[in-house]
């Protein structure tokens, strides 16, 4: 795993850690009896988060398939057609 690579690993396990902590915080809320106005706020930073992670995880095996393409046919990656199909999940 390249610098860059570990580097973008790190940044979306933090942005998964992050959502995880704002559903904690959106159970908490729900357990409390929190304002429906502050649990869909909360929630909708929640899907933002995973969201973003989503995207990133697609993006970072983007650029491995387009700089390693045959190691994508090999089955050693992904195929340009499961990143097309992962990415539209997300959408």
């Amino acid at each position: 795993m390249t610098t860059t690579d570990a580097d973008a690993h790190r940044r979306i396990l933090n942005r998964l850690r992050r959502a995880r902590g704002q559903l904690n915080g959106v159970i908490d809320a729900m357990e409390a009896g929190g304002s429906c106005r502050d649990v869909v706020t909360q929630l909708a930073a929640v899907s933002s988060a995973l969201d973003k992670a989503g995207f990133a995880i697609i993006a970072t095996a983007m650029k491995d398939c387009i700089t390693d393409p045959d190691a994508a046919r090999e089955g050693d990656g992904i195929t340009t057609e499961e990143l097309e199909k992962l990415f539209l999940t997300l959408a």
